[in-house]
């Protein structure tokens, strides 16, 4: 097995765009790409451009009568069909949208790909972690669920049990419900509670169908909740589930949107809190998956601020050469940031908060608090399912 990484990029996944003024600026992928090329991880990783997913490994997911609507809203956008979630205000369409939908899911695919036949050790698609896109439509920003794609061809290549983390503030849900009925693809998603956010669903009921209980988790997390919460939720569930489930690969989506800037959402998460999951992923890959780690992006909307300083650090801690937070952003993306957005550029890799500081779940619980309420009622409804503890 090779033991660098590959970073999933082509330049044409920017073309994901739906048209100024929507959330979901490809500036923030761009930007990215270019400070990881500033603190020249370019050199520690391989950089691959994977090839676009055709219609049948798209089919391993997405019905075929939604993927003909996706080619026919990307011909001719005014004829979208919205009973397949195209051409809303949240999935509007637009011109060759099928073509970079399905090269962000090649990109994931191709991820997956290489891990699983020992050509990386890690592969990195910030490009990609589209989870709200189900079988039959669009939802969320997503069109095509690269995160469901990549988990399902690790399965046609012979993986026997793959799990999930996903991180991002909104629920899993296209990829939890591509795998309802699937005991090999172990799915937790630690999201804000679906009472005050899109899409609603993540309950910690919904532990996967009568055929796979106890494959779906979800810690649903109060409004408001801040590192040491996000990161004591994570390790009291997390880690215990993949020691038990002991995956062959570990998928994971990152997305920034958690971060107390972020317009979309009301979880108050920093960089530094991101980044420390991000190697408790990593950690987990090796501890668990003799490393075999699949890294994705996913939301996330303080486009200059955020986005591309958290995934760096991805990349980064996949090529094993992980960016202190306390280093200095270089200048040369800096002037990148102002003259593409006329904004300016945070100074260094951290929000301040490194290292950041959490309690154990096994030195107590507090049942009188909101956060670890959240996490009871995951462990309690998923727990005893696997045979464990609650």
């Amino acid at each position: 097995m090779s033991g660098r990484a590959q970073l999933m990029w082509d330049e044409a996944v920017t073309g994901y765009d739906f048209g100024q003024g929507h959330p979901m600026d490809p500036v923030r992928l761009a930007l990215t790409r270019k400070l990881v090329e500033a603190f020249g991880l370019d050199r520690e990783v391989d950089v691959v451009a994977a090839k676009a997913a055709g219609e049948s490994t798209l089919r391993l997911v997405h019905r075929q009568d939604y993927i003909g609507a996706v080619k026919a809203a990307s011909a001719d956008p005014a004829a979208a069909d919205q009973s397949y979630g195209l051409g809303t205000v949240d999935d509007p369409a637009f011109a060759g949208m099928h073509e970079v939908s399905s090269l962000i899911a090649g990109q994931s695919v191709g991820a997956a790909e290489a891990v699983w036949r020992g050509e990386a050790l890690h592969a990195v698609n910030f490009a990609g972690g589209l989870h709200h896109a189900m079988p039959g439509g669009a939802s969320g920003f997503c069109i095509y669920n690269d995160a469901s794609l990549a988990i399902a061809r690790l399965l046609e290549l012979g993986a026997e049990r793959v799990a999930y983390v996903d991180v991002d503030v909104h629920h899993g849900d296209g990829v939890q419900a591509a795998f309802w009925e699937d005991p090999r693809v172990l799915t937790i998603s630690l999201h804000e509670h679906p009472r005050t956010l899109f899409p609603q669903t993540g309950w910690p009921e919904e532990t996967g169908a009568e055929s796979a209980q106890g494959s779906a988790v979800n810690v649903a997390l109060p409004a408001g909740t801040g590192d040491a919460g996000w990161l004591r939720a994570f390790h009291a569930v997390v880690p215990e589930l993949i020691a038990d489930f002991r995956p062959q690969v570990l998928v994971t989506q990152h997305g920034a949107d958690t971060h107390f800037e972020d317009p979309l959402a009301h979880l108050a998460v920093s960089l530094d809190a991101q980044r420390a999951v991000q190697v408790a992923c990593h950690d987990l890959a090796h501890e668990y998956a003799d490393g075999r780690w699949v890294a994705l992006g996913g939301g996330g909307y303080a486009v200059v601020d955020v986005v591309p300083r958290s995934w760096t650090h991805l990349v980064a801690i996949a090529a094993g050469r992980a960016v202190e937070p306390e280093a200095m952003i270089p200048e040369s993306w800096r002037q990148e940031v102002f003259a593409r957005t006329r904004q300016l550029a945070p100074a260094r890799m951290t929000d301040g908060r490194w290292p950041v500081d959490w309690s154990a779940w096994e030195a107590g619980y507090d049942p009188a608090d909101r956060l670890d309420q959240a996490v009871l009622a995951a462990r309690r409804a998923v727990f005893p399912l696997r045979g464990l503890l609650a």
